[in-house]
């Protein structure tokens, strides 16, 4: 085969000359990748194999001038996964984060996917991974909305409108293409307008954008509900929302935090998470109560557990509905809370696809990592 190593480079714009924007494209993958994770066909990094990733972060002070300090979402993570199946192939998202990026005019995280062959460990390609991250965090809701939601949803509601709100939108617009009614909270006029204009530029059916002052008025109505707001650490600064507010046959997308009635999960919610190993994992790795720190719903179903209140058979795996082995939406009337994590799989699925268009398509530049290694 010979020593020599190639990989590709592909920047933002080759990204999406590949395809990166495709949601119902991106749908479709992560629904292959949770049938593929629900077989067992995956590792992801830590003891467990199920972890979310390693996160390296500052102190509130330092000795040394050039170490950073610790500030709002400042942080490094690295995300490895292998995934099998149709995908076969090893990768690691990394980022570094910083809410102070935005008034530089950057986001406030940096992303970079690279993808490695699974036997050498060779790069295969070296990625800009902020689209992708984006589509996949809105494409997972996404497979939920289209197994889950109630098939005749008209009225979506969000809370937060930023930019993992806008993904999931176009998500639940591929798969409830009849939606005409959009329900928008948030606390800035500025994010709000932003949203207003995506909506209505990329959504024509869309007839009747409502801002609305509170959680409740948006959430009031809905049949598709999605809370996405900046992380705050503190169960009281989550976004709640009461259980009389909601609608029967109300799915709630919560891709970020959130809080409810423990009465209302335990005794009359139906609770599904995207991949029940990955909080397993946090609840490993993090002290209880974990939720207090990760305000993801599926972290809240294991500090329940750990308290006794709740039982396995209370949380369903998406990827086991997908499966077949767990019944999805059972009636029109059921309330479904929906808790999605983030893994790395995501990651490596979706940029499996995109590398393997770019190859199709030419796109991209090939770099030489060497020819003959000088040390081997």
């Amino acid at each position: 085969m010979g020593t020599a190593i190639d990989f590709l480079y592909l920047s933002e714009t080759d990204m999406i000359k590949a395809g990166v924007m495709d949601m119902q494209g991106c749908i479709d993958a992560m629904e292959e990748m949770l049938k593929t994770m629900g077989s067992g066909d995956y590792v992801m990094g830590g003891a467990n194999r199920n972890s979310h990733g390693v996160m390296v972060t500052f102190p509130e002070s330092s000795s040394f001038p050039n170490m950073p300090v610790n500030g709002p979402d400042r942080r490094f993570m690295a995300m490895p996964a292998y995934l099998g199946g149709n995908f076969d192939m090893a990768g690691v998202k990394w980022y570094g984060s910083n809410a102070a990026n935005r008034a530089k005019g950057l986001p406030r995280s940096i992303l970079m996917l690279i993808l490695n062959d699974k036997d050498t460990g060779a790069p295969i390609a070296f990625m800009s991974a902020n689209i992708l991250s984006a589509y996949r965090t809105g494409a997972i809701p996404g497979v939920g909305i289209r197994h889950l939601a109630r098939k005749d949803a008209r009225v979506v509601a969000i809370d937060g409108p930023g930019v993992m709100n806008r993904t999931l939108l176009k998500a639940c617009m591929c798969e409830r293409p009849q939606v005409d009614t959009l329900k928008i909270h948030g606390h800035g006029q500025t994010s709000i307008d932003k949203f207003i204009a995506y909506a209505k530029e990329n959504f024509q059916q869309i007839k009747t954008i409502e801002v609305c002052d509170t959680l409740e008025a948006a959430v009031r109505d809905a049949d598709i509900i999605s809370t996405a707001t900046s992380g705050t650490v503190g169960s009281a600064s989550y976004p709640y929302i009461k259980e009389a507010w909601l609608k029967p046959g109300a799915m709630v997308c919560l891709p970020a935090n959130g809080r409810f009635d423990d009465e209302f999960v335990l005794n009359r919610a139906k609770n599904v998470v995207d991949n029940i190993q990955l909080y397993k994992a946090w609840q490993e790795e993090i002290p209880y109560p974990a939720y207090e720190e990760i305000g993801i719903m599926g972290v809240r179903y294991m500090d329940m557990l750990h308290e006794g209140k709740m039982k396995d058979g209370q949380i369903d795996d998406l990827g086991d509905i997908l499966m077949g082995k767990k019944p999805g939406r059972r009636d029109d009337e059921e309330i479904i809370l929906y808790s999605v994590g983030g893994m790395p799989t995501e990651d490596v699925a979706w940029g499996t696809i995109i590398y393997r268009n770019a190859l199709k398509k030419g796109i991209g530049v090939k770099l030489n990592l060497w020819d003959k290694p000088a040390m081997a």
